[in-house]
């Protein structure tokens, strides 16, 4: 599956067509979902608890749904967002991650 076929297909779940309430919808639900996922992280590390792989990818679902909305409220493909991104890291670390480069960043990365 792609990255639009997955966007098109959550699309169909969204509770509304309205641009602005998928931005409102899904950066407030990014927000939620991240802090489900650090839990069960948190859990694992500071509680006993087992690393329950299966809850945390399925939080990551629900991550990659809100994502899904929010790129279609601001009128952009999951692709085109993974395209940027992926061309933000390319100039920011054109031979792979460097501690060095990502200490002294400039503040327009």
């Amino acid at each position: 599956m792609t990255g639009n076929e997955y966007q098109r297909l959550a699309l169909r779940t969204a509770s509304s067509n309205h641009p602005y309430d998928h931005i409102l919808n899904g950066v407030m639900g990014l927000n939620g979902e991240a802090g489900e996922c650090i839990d069960i992280v948190k859990k694992n590390m500071f509680q006993g608890h087992t690393l329950d792989i299966d809850k945390l990818i399925d939080e990551l679902g629900d991550v990659l749904w809100y994502v899904a909305i929010t790129a279609d409220g601001i009128g952009v493909s999951l692709e085109d967002i993974m395209q940027h991104n992926m061309d933000k890291l390319r100039k920011r670390y054109p031979e792979g991650f460097d501690a060095e480069r990502s200490i002294h960043r400039e503040d327009n990365e």
